[in-house]
């Protein structure tokens, strides 16, 4: 192979390694195809709108415009330029193959994957030989509301042409991308990005604290502590906000009670090199091990750096958090012993009321009543965000009373869910809930105050699936 690493960026030099690793020909581009090609996601729709009508403004300019799931397979391409569409045939960069780096090695699409962050790869810096012809810019696109990986919008062009503008592009095709999705899910807030922030964590308190006491919640710890006493690295994972960096603190409480554990959240695109420098020296540090949460959502090359602080043969000094170990870096992956599930907090409704307590108690310093409505309206809450969602709810719910009942918790508790409303039906929907949940109210007062029937009353609880307990 001819690559000459030092004359490429660290990223890119990263990505050659890896590529390496995963056994990629240099030479071509090995096609890997399936026709299982998912049209129907409203990603897909909103990436395309947006990458339609831009490239409808395009004119002839040679430019292939590309859109890919979070594996790295294409999905739709646009081009009106046919000397460029049939050279992309050529190298399977196509609808239905996959372009990650373990098909295609180092280019755009596949390192704006990797590391999570816009890329662009220029001519030479392409790991297989055909690719060297082309530039490719690439950005990540998150879904808005959870945070998770979706896929990549990609533009490439040819290397002899003007790339500057290139990955501002295809930038703003992503972020138009995600606004679109946003604007289409209902205008629900998007999800901030994360700073990488570094927790203390008090071991003997967040010990103390732990109130949950399901079989479910219990087998999950026992089992990480388990591993952590035979000196395995543990991976930690489960749906967003189950309590995965609890179990994972708790499992080092069993190996060292004066331990420090420091809980790193996963870092922004631009703050992973600082983030890096805050906990990498505490890897070797005594008595203190570091929870590396959402260690899926890691860039390839920090995991890469990670993966090399842990010293082998000793006892880790780290475990992972992560929504599944299928999502974790390679490098990261090689390295774990253990696997540990949390389950959802719909899987364990015995846990959602003495975690109330506990939150509500946490924020006044003194016990909150909840009223028997209110205990059954949490229990019967499916909870999609999970315990990051009870906290939540409770300390808004606690912050205004001194004993929680239905009219203090938010219409989505009181809703199984289902479709999502326009602005103008959730306004209706809240107002509804007002009324029946005004202690001592009956349908025939509800009706009333919203001049309109019982029946028609009877229709909106249906319309919008509420439910009130106690009705």
């Amino acid at each position: 192979m001819d690559h000459d690493l030092d004359a490429v960026r660290p990223r890119v030099r990263a990505s050659w390694a890896r590529s390496e690793r995963y056994g990629v020909s240099p030479e071509e581009v090995e096609p890997v195809f399936t026709g299982d090609v998912d049209t129907g996601s409203l990603f897909f729709r909103c990436g395309a709108e947006v990458l339609g009508a831009l490239h409808d403004t395009l004119g002839t300019e040679p430019v292939g415009l590309m859109m890919t799931d979070h594996e790295g397979l294409v999905l739709a391409r646009w081009s009106v330029d046919g000397d460029m569409v049939r050279s992309l045939d050529r190298v399977h960069l196509a609808p239905g193959f996959y372009f990650g780096e373990r098909t295609a090695g180092t280019n755009g699409l596949a390192l704006a994957l990797a590391d999570r962050a816009p890329s662009l790869v220029r001519s030479g810096e392409h790991f297989v030989a055909p690719l060297r012809r082309y530039t490719c810019a690439a950005v990540p696109v998150l879904d808005p509301r959870s945070g998770d990986l979706l896929g990549s919008i990609n533009m490439t062009t040819w290397s002899t042409g003007h790339s500057d503008l290139l990955l501002a592009l295809a930038q703003s095709a992503a972020g138009n991308t995600a606004a679109l999705m946003q604007s289409r899910a209902g205008g629900a807030l998007a999800r901030p990005q994360p700073r990488g922030e570094v927790f203390h964590v008090v071991t003997d308190r967040l010990a103390a604290g732990d109130v949950a006491s399901s079989r479910a919640w219990t087998g999950a710890v026992g089992a990480a502590r388990d591993a952590v006493r035979a000196g395995r690295l543990v991976t930690v994972v489960g749906e967003p906000g189950t309590g995965k960096s609890a179990v994972a603190a708790l499992s080092r409480h069993a190996l060292a009670r004066r331990e420090r554990v420091l809980v790193a959240r996963p870092p922004g695109a631009a703050d992973v090199d600082a983030w890096l420098a805050l906990w990498v020296p505490a890897l070797a540090a005594p008595d203190t091990c570091v929870v590396v949460a959402g260690a899926d959502t890691l860039p390839a090359w920090a995991a890469d750096q990670l993966a090399g602080a842990v010293r082998p043969g000793a006892v880790p000094p780290l475990v992972l958090t992560a929504g599944s170990f299928d999502g974790l870096p390679d490098r990261l992956a090689g390295l774990v012993d253990a696997v540990v599930e949390v389950p959802p907090l719909r899987h364990r409704p015995e846990d959602v009321v003495p975690l109330a307590r506990s939150f509500a108690r946490e924020l006044r310093h003194r016990d909150v009543q909840f009223t028997p409505r209110a205990v059954r309206a949490l229990e019967g809450h499916r909870w999609p965000e999970n315990v990051r969602e009870l906290r939540a709810v409770v300390r808004e719910a606690a912050g205004r009373t001194d004993v929680v009942d239905l009219a203090h918790l938010p219409p989505s508790v009181l809703t199984s869910g289902g479709r999502a409303l326009s602005r103008l039906e959730q306004l209706e929907r809240d107002e509804i809930l007002r009324c029946l949940t005004v202690p001592g109210a009956t349908a025939v007062h509800a009706a009333e105050e919203l001049g309109i029937s019982r029946a028609t009353l009877y229709r909106k609880i249906r319309q919008y699936d509420l439910q009130i307990p106690g009705r």
